[in-house]
């Protein structure tokens, strides 16, 4: 088999053993009408957080803590099978080689082409209370945010935007000295534009994140740590992108390994 071979063959079985791990957690009886995953996590009327192993492709509010051990084995089993490989150079980084903020054009995410940006998307995903601008059903110019970051209530208004900011949980700086430098750009912006990869966040943690890797830089609220280490996780599967050896033992460790 090739080398780019077993890379793939690798993100495929992390893929497929943590789809199986939710299940088993999950039970039969926690399967949905339509075959999903169901159980504790779900998304509630009032936008309560679901646990990322329940919210695959990110579409559910916000990020629920990672707590029963059968939860932490699948998010170690996960972790676990993410290739590494040292950071590279950040050379020819730039912020627009990933498409504008926040384009509703990138094909291949959910919610592209709805009529309304990722941004404002995000807002009335993760957001309660929602207020919006006059004659629109998207802009958002008021809301509550749960800040699953440092675990603090923020009532949002759109004269403050900075104290809410999107937080790429895969940095794209980060992504870039991990191969997205040689990827097509059609890839970047999905990458950018994902609902799976953003999360609206306090502005001042996602400020002293920056480019980080979870070796570097954890949410403030320790008992989010380990969710937030799968959510990257499925990111890095998804876009069959490696992590460092750090992050990766970072990673384990929140989730008990």
């Amino acid at each position: 088999m090739s080398r780019d071979g077993a890379v793939r063959a690798r993100f495929f079985r992390a893929a497929t053993v943590s789809a199986a791990a939710v299940l088993l957690v999950s039970g039969c009886e926690g399967l949905g009408e339509d075959g999903s995953a169901a159980g504790p996590g779900p998304a509630a009327p009032d936008g309560r957080a679901v646990s990322p192993l329940r919210n695959p492709d990110g579409t559910e509010p916000g990020l629920a803590p990672v707590t029963a051990d059968a939860d932490k084995a699948a998010a170690r089993k996960l972790i676990e099978e993410l290739p590494t490989k040292g950071r590279g150079p950040k050379t020819g980084y730039d912020r627009d080689k990933f498409g504008y903020a926040w384009m509703d054009t990138a094909d291949g995410v959910p919610l592209a082409r709805n009529g309304c940006d990722t941004r404002n998307d995000l807002m009335r995903r993760d957001g309660q209370n929602l207020r919006f601008r006059t004659g629109s059903d998207c802009v958002v110019i008021a809301m509550t945010l749960n800040d699953p970051y440092t675990g603090t209530t923020i009532d949002w208004r759109k004269q403050k935007a900075a104290e809410v900011q999107i937080d790429h949980v895969v940095p794209l700086s980060y992504s870039w000295q991990m191969g997205s430098s040689r990827w097509p750009a059609a890839k970047r912006k999905r990458l950018a534009n994902d609902v799976l990869n953003l999360i609206p966040v306090e502005g001042r943690a996602n400020s002293a994140k920056g480019d980080s890797g979870p070796a570097s830089w954890l949410p403030p609220d320790k008992s989010i740590r380990c969710a937030y280490a799968v959510r990257f996780a499925q990111v890095a599967v998804k876009y069959e992108m490696p992590v460092t050896a750090a992050d990766e033992q970072a990673m384990l460790r929140q989730c008990g390994g």
